[in-house]
């Protein structure tokens, strides 16, 4: 019976792809799942999965040192990196040696994943080599972090299953966080419509363009284009009312520096 371990530091999306390599691989067992990287490295020595699926930015090592550490390890398991990168910054995986998934992990990408791994399992394959690939995805990675997010990843289920749309940062007029979930408000024709995706805010906000987006509250981040002008209520709290739509989001006294000139 395959092994797999899971090491992410969102609770929720580790559950979301456990739940769904449970339906599309009913034979994997998932031995551990854990939120860091120093836990997932311990807990992939001590289990010695067949796979790793390695959340690329974790407390304590991102997945790509986890998997640094694995090469000194007499077996180790293949790695899966999953990432909130856009498509732009995750071009080296591309070689076949490792696989990625982007966050939020598509059914259909995880399926070719998937795939991939049967067949290799099947055939008994060793995992590849890591020497050298590392080193070239953490320069690229590196690199890649001048290329800000230019599109949005959201998925919703229909009657034909579930499907995957591209949402222009241009078009986002304000990011949500809600209890979950992360709601992304973008204008969608003359409309402003609301997307749920599950990428955390904070890492949302590490990868806009800090001349184009600005976080006004722990939960709220706003297109500046965006931004009408400020308000203030008799208490003194300032909002800020968006453009084109009848909309006002409180600023926290933390943020408020940004908009003085407002």
């Amino acid at each position: 019976m395959p092994t797999a371990l899971i090491a992410d530091d969102e609770p929720h999306l580790a559950d979301y792809l456990r739940g769904k390599l449970a339906a599309l691989w009913p034979e994997l067992s998932i031995v551990a799942m854990e939120a860091n990287g120093p836990q997932a490295a311990a807990a992939i020595r001590a289990h010695a999965p067949d796979i790793a699926f390695l959340d690329i930015r974790m407390p304590g090592a991102t997945g790509l040192e986890v998997a640094e550490q694995l090469r000194s390890t007499a077996r180790p398991p293949r790695v899966v990196f999953v990432t909130a990168f856009d498509q732009y910054a995750v071009q080296a995986f591309e070689a076949d040696a490792v696989d990625y998934l982007l966050k939020p992990v598509n059914d259909e990408r995880l399926a070719r994943t998937v795939e991939k791994l049967r067949a290799a399992q099947a055939a008994q394959m060793p995992a590849p080599p890591l020497d050298g690939l590392l080193a070239q995805l953490a320069q690229h990675l590196q690199g890649s972090s001048r290329h800000h997010l230019r599109w949005i990843r959201a998925s919703k289920k229909n009657g034909d299953g579930e499907i995957t749309e591209q949402i222009s940062v241009a078009d986002v007029v304000y990011i949500q966080a809600d209890d979950k979930y992360t709601c992304v408000y973008a204008r969608d024709g003359k409309e402003l419509r609301e997307w749920l995706i599950r990428v955390p805010l904070s890492d949302l906000a590490a990868q806009l363009d800090p001349a184009e987006f600005a976080q006004i509250h722990r939960s709220v981040i706003v297109n500046l284009h965006a931004v009408a002008g400020t308000r203030r209520d008799i208490a003194g709290k300032l909002f800020v009312r968006m453009r084109e739509y009848a909309r006002e989001l409180p600023v926290a006294r933390q943020y408020v520096h940004l908009f003085r000139q407002m």
